[in-house]
This record gives structure tokens, sequence and C-alpha cells, in this order.
């Protein structure tokens, strides 16, 4: 007889293997823009990153756990879960400083190194490019990357909390 139910063990892992496919295809998604689209990222856009490259390989450990060790699957789906959440605050506070509703960091412009000589200095001011925070380098539906990265994260936020409470159900 076929059930339509998942059992929570199965259940928890789709909803892991989904959040880890959700994430890494955003992150790969980023680097294309930079390394295939010439689109260089802010610092808060780096920062931004920071949860998809920690939250990866933490996906892959909860759900290589998941059957053995739901408890402790369930923690680190929690883990990742806030993780997003925050990044997803992340990128509200970006889209916020975009749309100029508040300033952003000091530290908005790429940093450059300084250069040793006067002839450095003139030279390096053709290949200069300053990339700031408060400018939208890419925009779709009017939406900016910072504001799709709100909506990938509250998606990859439920999809781990979900497998977080579904890894700790059950005996």
């Amino acid at each position: 007889m076929l059930t339509t139910e998942l059992p929570e063990k199965t259940a928890a892992y789709r909803y892991g293997g989904l959040t880890l496919f959700l994430a890494t295809g955003v992150i790969l998604g980023a680097l294309a823009f930079e390394h295939l689209g010439g689109l260089a990222p802010c610092p808060l856009c780096l920062m931004q990153r920071y949860a998809y490259y920690a939250s990866i390989p933490l996906l892959f450990i909860a759900m290589a756990l998941v059957s053995e060790k739901p408890r402790v699957a369930a923690l680190i789906f929690f883990v990742v879960a806030l993780a997003f959440l925050g990044n997803a605050g992340l990128g509200v506070y970006h889209a916020g400083v975009e749309w100029k509703f508040w300033p952003g960091p000091d530290t908005c412009g790429t940093a450059q190194a300084l250069p040793t000589s006067a002839s450095d200095l003139l030279s390096g001011l053709d290949q200069t490019r300053v990339v700031r925070c408060d400018e939208a380098a890419w925009t779709f539906a009017g939406l900016s990357l910072a504001g799709w990265n709100v909506i990938a994260s509250l998606l990859a936020f439920a999809g781990a909390i979900k497998a977080a409470f579904l890894a700790a159900e059950g005996p």
C-alpha cells in the first residue's frame, strides 16, 4: 500500500536538500555575475555571501546526520536557518542603502592598495573602479541583487527551519 506521507527523517532530508540546492544555485549565480558578467561586488555584497559559504557544507553535514543523529542534524539545520535569517536582514539593510533610505557603512567603496610611487598612482587612476554599496549594479523586476538575496535567504530560512523541525520529530 502506497502512502503519501513521508517519514519525518525523509522529509527533513528533502527539505535540507532543497535548501542546499537553492543555496548552491544562489552563490553560483552571484559568482557568475561577478566573473562572467563583470559585476564587481561591493563590501556588503561580499558579506552577504558568508551565509552561503558557511551553510553549504553545514547542510551537507546535517543531511548526512538526519538518519543516525537526528537531533544533531536538527541543531545544524537550525543554525543554518538563523544564518539565512540574519543574511536576509543584511540584504534588507543593503537594499535600503541602495534606495537611499539610510546611509551605508563608511567602507562602502572597494579598498585599493596604496601606490608606492607617483607613476604607479597615475597609472592606477585609469584602472581603479570604485564599487559603491549605495548604487545597484543590476536590477530585475525592480529588485537589485540585494533584494533578490532577501527573497532567496528567506526561502532558505524556511527550508532549513522546516528541515530542523522535521529532523527533531519522532524517536
